[in-house]
């Protein structure tokens, strides 16, 4: 079993233009390999700008099948470097099911597996329930020749059970390709709090499991009819114990490699054994909402 592996996360300024999007996540990802990434993870949905601020159907010829011709480009990327590499994609499943969807392809070119997005948002400028199906493969450890990942996108990274339950399939690594950001009018306002708790909730993950935790954001500032929103950044690597061993700034596109070692994980699990000491004889009620008495 490895025991260390460098991780590659590119945060990225996504464009209209997809095949612009594209040549610039390839040769970002180039230059992760080339300084030694063999786990290399790309933002949500990064082929186009972030079309979900609006519901609007003509966005739905943005969704392609899975395998297809975009996957081709990043599965032939992965061989030619030998590397484990993950991206983000509108998934065209059938007619009239879209999904979603984080691919893990190997460092032989191969898909091993495809994660749909579970966790579905409706908020205002992040309209994702409109185009989305909600996931029906479940939560998944992936295992690749560098470690054991976890796929999860975006909004699952507020919930705990999503976390938990990857880590308990044995995933080492939770990767969140995450397009997230502020609403510019409530910047001044809520700006710092939405930015401090989304860092909180990816420190607990990585505290209350005993993993390492990636979250990969774009940056920029995306405008869809009236709406804006300014992506946020702050792309960051954290160890088991909850500390960010690496974090990219709110503004710039940015590439960070870090070597992670997974003796880490052992090493906390049995100092804060959280996963010992669970009470899964009565937690069944987590599987109920909340009651109205």
């Amino acid at each position: 079993m490895i025991k260390k592996v460098k991780i590659g996360i590119i945060q990225s300024k996504i464009s209209v233009n997809s095949q612009k999007n594209i040549q610039s996540i390839i040769r970002n990802i180039r230059k992760a390999a080339s300084k030694k990434a063999k786990i290399i993870c790309v933002p949500e949905l990064f082929l186009s700008n972030y079309f979900c601020q609006t519901e609007n159907h003509s966005n739905f010829k943005l969704a392609e099948k899975i395998p297809g011709k975009t996957s081709k480009i990043f599965c032939d990327l992965a061989k030619e470097l030998k590397i484990v590499l993950m991206i983000s994609l509108f998934e065209k499943k059938t007619q009239g099911f879209y999904h979603n969807t984080s691919l893990v392809i190997s460092e032989k070119g191969k898909i091993l597996s495809k994660y749909r997005k579970m966790h579905i948002p409706d908020d205002p400028g992040y309209y994702e329930k409109f185009y989305f199906t909600p996931g029906d493969l479940g939560f998944k450890s992936v295992k690749t020749k560098f470690g054991n990942i976890g796929p999860l996108i975006c909004w699952d990274q507020w919930f705990p059970e999503a976390a938990r339950l990857t880590a308990l399939k044995g995933a080492q690594i939770i990767f969140y390709p995450t397009a997230i950001g502020w609403h510019p009018k409530e910047k001044k306002s809520f700006g710092k709090s939405q930015l401090e708790s989304w860092i909180t909730m990816q420190k607990s993950h990585a505290i209350a499991n005993g993993i390492y935790v990636v979250a990969v954001n774009r940056v920029g500032t995306e405008k869809k009819g009236g709406r804006k929103i300014q992506f946020w950044g702050n792309s960051m690597i954290i160890n088991p114990s909850g500390q960010i061993i690496g974090k990219l700034s709110n503004n710039k596109e940015e590439i960070l490699i870090r070597e992670i070692d997974f003796k880490k994980i052992d090493k906390t699990r049995e100092h804060w054994p959280f996963l010992r000491d669970r009470r899964i004889d009565f937690y069944k009620g987590i599987l109920k909402n909340p009651s109205d008495e």
